[in-house]
């Protein structure tokens, strides 16, 4: 199983990014998705998951009204589209995935990919 993360990047505060994870190795839409970033020193936080079908998803308050989480099941891609960069959102960002929803939103997913830096400059 392989979970790859692109799309990071530097960009100014009120930017966007969008940010890529392509699996393989796994029977794709029968796992749940997730969005996960990590500071140097901190803990991994949640941020965004999505469930099988895509049809419903959950973003965290700080993040809810700028953000939109995506999959294309066709394609076994996740997406993460981030608008109005703020600096507080500069993180490593993690995509993961599980067969259980609980599993991404505990953040315990089985499947981890590599991370995809995002700096956000004020």
């Amino acid at each position: 199983v392989q979970l790859v993360e692109s799309g990071g990047g530097l960009v100014q505060a009120g930017g966007s990014l969008t940010l890529s994870c392509a699996v393989s190795g796994l029977t794709f839409d029968d796992y749940a998705l997730g969005w996960f970033r990590q500071a140097p020193g901190k803990g991994r936080q949640g941020v965004a998951f999505i469930n099988y079908t895509g049809r419903s998803s959950h973003l965290i308050d700080s993040v809810k009204d700028r953000f939109t989480i995506s999959r294309d099941n066709t394609k076994n891609m996740l997406y993460l589209h981030m608008n109005n960069l703020e600096p507080e959102d500069s993180d490593m960002y993690y995509c993961a995935a599980d067969r259980s929803w609980g599993a991404v939103v505990r953040g315990t997913p089985t499947y981890w990919g590599q991370g995809t830096e995002v700096t956000v400059s004020s």
